[in-house]
């Protein structure tokens, strides 16, 4: 298995309603897709001072988990996910790094 850990982080603070929706709408196309073993999300906890640090810092993290590489390729262009990303970047712009990993103990 493999896990695909995104940190996403939006340019301006987003209110938690919202940044639920989004979530949501990721969640419901990767689960949708069928492809995707596990999916996990969460909002980032912030530490104070951490603004000053010059870093991409999460407003969110998400983790879904595929079975392999090529799993993964796909569930990239799942039915609807370009929809979803272009929609949310359109209104509240964001950044994304991630990291493609084996399951962390």
């Amino acid at each position: 298995m493999i896990n695909h850990t995104m940190i996403v982080s939006f340019d301006q603070p987003l209110p938690d309603t919202a940044l639920d929706q989004y979530l949501a709408d990721i969640e419901q196309v990767m689960l949708g897709s069928g492809l995707v073993q596990s999916f996990a999300a969460g909002h980032h906890i912030a530490v104070p001072g951490e603004e000053a640090i010059p870093a991409l810092i999460a407003t969110a993290i998400v983790q879904i988990g595929v079975a392999d590489i090529d799993t993964l390729a796909q569930a990239f262009t799942a039915p609807g996910m370009h929809e979803v990303i272009h929609r949310w970047q359109s209104r509240h712009p964001y950044k994304v790094a991630w990291a493609n990993h084996k399951v962390l103990a």
